[in-house]
């Protein structure tokens, strides 16, 4: 059974395993390089009630997270975010990347926030129609931004603003 819970300290090592598979691997991230656990608990402390993260949890295992990041250190964005989602190798097309992505709305709602952005390369047909079907609307495409496995890539904007 899939559990959706906020996240402890003790999940950070599966949640960066799971991130870094995702930079060795795939273009859902412009990072390069593995994560050290120091800078995984570093961006863990940057998260809280305002930018939560969560994991979902099957049979004691970590298999995908979510988290809602500031945008902008900028306080006119203080109440704009960015939800990042990633599941774990062997666990996609289960639904599980939806659950969490309901559940990372949700969150961010409860904190206050008025919009959440999502960032996607291009390619990632699957991200793009999750966050589309969660309610996000496409707002942009930013050409050849990022260079990753030797190509430029273009990156989606998506964007959901929360109804009052």
């Amino acid at each position: 059974m899939l559990t959706i819970r906020s996240a402890t300290l003790q999940d950070l090592g599966a949640i960066t395993e799971i991130y870094n598979d995702a930079i060795l691997k795939t273009v859902a991230t412009f990072d390069t390089e593995p994560k050290t656990n120091a800078e995984q608990k570093s961006w863990f402390g940057h998260h809280g009630t305002r930018y939560p993260i969560l994991v979902a949890e099957e049979g004691n295992i970590i298999v995908g997270w979510a988290s809602l990041s500031q945008w902008s250190d900028r306080c006119a964005y203080s109440d704009t975010a960015e939800a990042s989602l990633y599941v774990r190798e062997g666990y996609r097309g289960r639904g599980i990347g939806r659950r969490l992505m309901e559940a990372i709305i949700k969150a961010g709602g409860k904190a206050g926030l008025h919009t959440l952005i999502g960032r996607i390369t291009e390619g990632n047909e699957t991200s793009i129609h999750l966050t589309e079907s969660a309610g996000f609307k496409h707002i942009g495409v930013m050409k050849e931004v990022g260079r990753k496995f030797g190509k430029l890539l273009d990156v989606h904007l998506m964007q959901y603003i929360y109804k009052d």
